[in-house]
């Protein structure tokens, strides 16, 4: 894709073709140089992958050089939702047109974040769950559980249990939610 305009930090295998495509976003008051040690694992195991490690869409509302998905200022349970929805737009252009650029079907791309980005990884699955075959969330959670598990995107939730920023109980409840009368839902956490 010739116009893939993208703002960030891209990895691409050192040889051959692109097999898989990671787009992974970092936390709220970011940047994506915070996710490079993850991706250098990553890189280990996935020697064919593009990695897209995008800078978040806002400036960091705390000032600074970080960046943001969503603004922070004044969120609350009742908003918090309607400002993910609306941060998800950009992130679908971002991944329809990296999977057109490397030529890589859904069920080879993995999304996901830390924190803020795992909270855009999570709802982009509930609103576009053909999209992604994988989402990594790294201490995140869902705005509101979902009420179904996704038929085509597999869930991997990873939480410390002593997260006091945004605590476990988030990832639990979304297990909990999968685990319920959602038998098959491709829900994995990891703790």
């Amino acid at each position: 894709m010739e116009n893939f305009n993208f703002s960030g930090i891209e990895r691409l295998p050192k040889s051959g073709e692109v097999e898989q495509l990671f787009i992974l976003m970092h936390g709220v008051g970011g940047s994506p140089a915070n996710l490079m040690p993850l991706v250098n694992k990553l890189r280990d195991v996935y020697s064919s992958a593009a990695f897209l490690l995008p800078e978040g869409t806002y400036p960091f509302d705390g000032g600074g050089s970080g960046r943001q998905w969503f603004s922070i200022k004044e969120v609350t349970e009742e908003n918090r939702y309607t400002r993910v929805e609306n941060a998800l737009p950009a992130l679908h252009e971002l991944v329809v047109a990296a999977q057109e650029r490397f030529k890589v079907n859904q069920q080879n791309t993995v999304l996901g974040g830390f924190s803020q980005g795992a909270i855009m990884s999570l709802e982009y699955s509930v609103a576009h769950d053909d999209m992604v075959g994988n989402i990594l969330a790294f201490s995140g959670r869902f705005t509101k559980l979902p009420t179904k598990a996704p038929a085509f995107t597999q869930l991997h939730l990873f939480h410390g249990q002593e997260d006091n920023v945004m605590p476990v109980s988030h990832s639990l409840a979304a297990l909990e939610n999968c685990l319920l009368g959602l038998e098959n839902s491709g829900c994995c956490p990891y703790y």
